[in-house]
């Protein structure tokens, strides 16, 4: 049941949709109605080398953490992404910290896709769902691609705040795009 924090699962995300930025699929066709949509790739590197790394930094929520958040388990499951964990991620300076209860919905993990979704869970700032993917071409290169699903949280203080967090989302993807570059 959603809210119920005991129960494990996609069941406790306060969106609806889990799944819905599916990191396994090359081409994202999803726009649920509500949300804000964003999709994004760059390349971040070449060869089989670069590709390793991407490979390891995303599952360990580099992507996150290299943009300055802190990233821990909620769970006890280890920071290592696999669906169904539960984390807890923070950002923020002295007095001012936002936490942010996630939980990830999908992970992909094939030979040449690596990555995971997560969604949103009750007391986040928002409502929806962010996804992480690393992928490579057969030309050697080596691209991140950023999807996610965003609308106002449903209630406190935060929905009243949603165009100043829409805002820090646009400053927070530039640096998500550059941290595995």
């Amino acid at each position: 049941m959603a809210g119920d924090d005991s129960r494990a699962g996609a069941g406790c995300v306060n969106y609806g949709i889990p799944g819905a930025t599916d990191p396994g699929v090359p081409l994202w066709q999803a726009a649920p109605s509500g949300f804000r949509r964003y999709e994004r790739t760059v390349v971040i590197g070449r060869g089989a080398d670069a590709w390793s790394a991407a490979r390891d930094a995303v599952v360990l929520w580099e992507v996150k953490r290299r943009s300055g958040f802190a990233v821990a388990q909620a769970d006890g499951t280890g920071i290592r992404v696999r669906e169904g964990g539960r984390y807890t991620i923070t950002a923020g300076r002295w007095w001012f910290i936002v936490s942010e209860p996630v939980e990830v919905v999908a992970v992909v993990d094939t030979e040449d896709r690596c990555g995971f979704a997560y969604g949103t869970r009750p007391g986040h700032p928002v409502r929806g769902e962010e996804a992480f993917i690393v992928h490579r071409g057969d030309d050697g290169r080596v691209f991140l691609t950023l999807r996610s699903l965003t609308r106002a949280a449903p209630a406190g203080p935060w929905r009243t705040l949603f165009p100043v967090l829409l805002l820090a989302q646009f400053c927070v993807r530039r640096r998500y795009l550059r941290a595995l570059a």
